[in-house]
This record gives structure tokens, sequence and C-alpha cells, in this order.
């Protein structure tokens, strides 16, 4: 039985959509990269105290090494800019982990956790539809590869993780607020995905560095924390939740 010339039509586009080119390329080291550096972070996460410091500390050193390396043909500004750059976010994740809210076992843990979940279900979800899907460009100049409908596909991912992990988050403290504040950090994420595609275009560069096997360097795997830290602590500040 022959299928209509409009369904077989749709068919092949989805079929090509989901098989055509190499935009699958390189998925499978991404992947395994991705997995081995979640599951340090995790452990590292979750033993807190000294060790969860040094980690940060060596991520910050390396960061810093990659921002030199991208920008030094620039002027010294950018090197001022590079220490805030890092400095702010890593002292958030520091005070974020830390964090302590009355009645509530480990805390600061489960903080980190919902907002680290809401970014790489951004990540992933822009990564998979954006390729999928396709269509208009986000930033054409700025990062070619980037999608509107990619990053629909990361604010709906994140949405939904949003709403799945405010069975453990201690903030926000509302389902639909869990929900809103996860596609908003969607949103800040992608902008700062941008940011770190931008700088890396004026140095004609297309990694920070080769650290990460898939992923280039550091900068390039955090681009999305760097704001959206920084954000996620002013949120809970002003929500008062934390003693």
């Amino acid at each position: 039985m022959e299928l209509p010339d409009n369904y077989a039509n749709i068919i092949k586009k989805i079929r090509t959509g989901l098989l055509g080119g190499d935009k699958w390329s390189g998925l499978g080291v991404r992947a395994i990269s991705g997995m081995v550096l979640a599951v340090l972070v995790l452990s590292v996460l979750w033993a807190g105290g000294f060790i969860f410091i040094l980690l940060v500390l060596l991520a910050a050193l390396q960061m810093l090494r990659e921002w030199d390396s991208i920008t030094e043909q620039e002027t010294s500004v950018w090197g001022a800019a590079g220490l805030f750059y890092v400095a702010i976010p890593c002292a958030s994740i520091l005070w974020l982990r830390n964090a302590q809210i009355e009645n509530v076992e480990n805390a600061g843990f489960s903080l980190v956790l919902y907002l680290l979940f809401i970014i790489w279900a951004t990540d992933i979800g822009a990564y998979f539809t954006g390729r999928i899907v396709g269509g208009a460009k986000l930033a054409p100049s700025i990062s070619p590869g980037k999608t509107w409908a990619g990053l629909g596909g990361g604010m709906a991912a994140a949405g939904v993780v949003g709403g799945i992990s405010f069975i453990f988050t201690p903030y926000p403290t509302q389902l639909w607020a869990a929900i809103l504040l996860a596609v908003l950090l969607a949103v800040v994420a992608q902008a700062g995905d941008l940011l770190e595609s931008w700088v890396k275009r004026r140095a004609g560069v297309k990694d920070s560095s080769t650290l990460i096997p898939g992923h280039g360097g550091l900068l390039d795997r955090v681009d999305g924390l760097m704001f959206t830290l920084p954000l996620f602590v002013f949120f809970i500040c002003l929500s008062g939740v934390v003693k």
C-alpha cells in the first residue's frame, strides 16, 4: 500500500532531519565525555567540603587560562573582564553549595542540582531540536549553528526538567515557579552561550581549548552557567529562604 505523496514527503523530511548529512558526527564522543564529566561533577558536588572547593578553584584557573588564550590579542581590559566573568559564578556556586534552609537537609546540594539539571536539559534540548528541526538561525553572525527551534527546544526541555526537579528542590517552593524559573534560566543560559561564541569569533577560534573531547574547553562546557549561577543566587537571596 503506497502512501499519498504529501504523507510520503513528510516522512522523507523527518527521515532526512533525523539521519541526513553529518549533523550527528561526533555525537558519540560528545556523549561519552559528557557523561564522564557529569559523574565527576555530581560525585564531587555530593562530597562537598574541601574537595568541592578544590574542584571549583581548579576549574577557575583553567577557565582563566582559556580566557587569556582567546583574548590574548585584546586589550588588558579584557583580562580584567575575564576575572569577573570567572570569579562571580565560581563564588556563586560555592555560596550555593553551602546554603542552608531551615528544616531542609542538604539544601545546598539540592539547589545546585536543580540548576545543573536545568542547564544540562537546555543544552541537550537545544542540541537535538536544532539539528532535527533546523530552521531560522538565532544569531548567524555569532553562532551559525544555533537556531530559534533549538532555543525553543532548550526552553521546553528545561521547563519539563524544572517541573520534575520540584520534587527535590527546596527553591522554588511552588511547581509553577520551578517551571517558569527553569524556562527563564534556559534563555539566560543560551545568552551566555552566545556571548562566549561572540568572544571566540572575535579571536577566530572554534573552541576555548581541547580539554574535553567533543566539547572543547571548560568555558565551552560551562558557558550556560556563567550568568545563570549569579542570577539563581540573586533570586534565592531575594526570596529569603536561606538562613
